[in-house]
């Protein structure tokens, strides 16, 4: 399992971030407070409050390319 924090700030960015996470097997969340989205739905990451950095978790030790291809979205 990998975590980063990561910023969707724009209804652009979280379709990009989908359309990104979409091309991996492996689950992908997003968890803000005590509520835990799929990463793959758009409509479960606009429930969440996104005017602040969220933690993403990606359920997998092998995530290849991923954190390269989400880089424009993490932030420290």
């Amino acid at each position: 399992m990998k975590k980063a924090k990561i910023n969707l700030n724009s209804i652009p960015a979280v379709k990009e971030f989908v359309n990104l996470v979409m091309l991996y097997d492996f689950d992908v969340d997003l968890v803000s407070g005590r509520y835990s989205v799929d990463a793959k739905s758009i409509m479960g990451i606009f429930s969440l409050n996104l005017d602040n950095p969220i933690q993403l978790v990606a359920h997998t030790d092998e995530p290849g390319d991923f954190f390269e291809k989400i880089a424009k979205f993490v932030v420290d």
